[in-house]
């Protein structure tokens, strides 16, 4: 019987990150950081295409699933697979929220909260500065 497939992980040092990313990529990817709202390159990208982690390339969402939300980030309502993304609890700034992390490379991407429309009722709000972008 063959073995599923597993997703090959990326692993850098920090000064490998920081060679490869634009400073504030890094800062978001690598500390966890917030761009802006309304200031993100995709925010307002409406083309067809596929949402890559910035870091490593490794597909997030496709442009299918991204939606209007009104919060400034791009928003997702589900990922391109579920293995594609982690989720982690996260409990800083006071508040509890829920980490969205590339599976691949454990980029930081944003959080995911419970207020997206049907059929997942999920909205991922995603850093522009996490992604990249490759039109159809």
């Amino acid at each position: 019987m063959a073995e599923a497939t597993k997703v090959q992980k990326v692993h850098k040092t920090e000064a490998e990150w920081r060679e490869l990313l634009t400073p504030e990529q890094f800062h978001v990817m690598r500390e966890g950081g917030t761009e802006r709202p309304f200031t993100g390159a995709l925010v307002n990208n409406h083309e067809d295409g596929v949402y890559h982690c910035g870091a490593c390339n490794a597909p997030l969402f496709t442009s299918d699933k991204k939606f209007e939300s009104g919060s400034g980030w791009p928003s997702f309502w589900n990922p391109v697979s579920p293995d594609a993304i982690v989720s982690i609890e996260d409990n800083s700034l006071g508040m509890r929220r829920v980490e969205v992390q590339c599976a691949t490379c454990g980029a930081h991407l944003g959080h995911v909260f419970p207020d997206g429309p049907k059929p997942t009722g999920l909205r991922y709000c995603i850093n522009s500065a996490s992604l990249g972008f490759e039109k159809k």
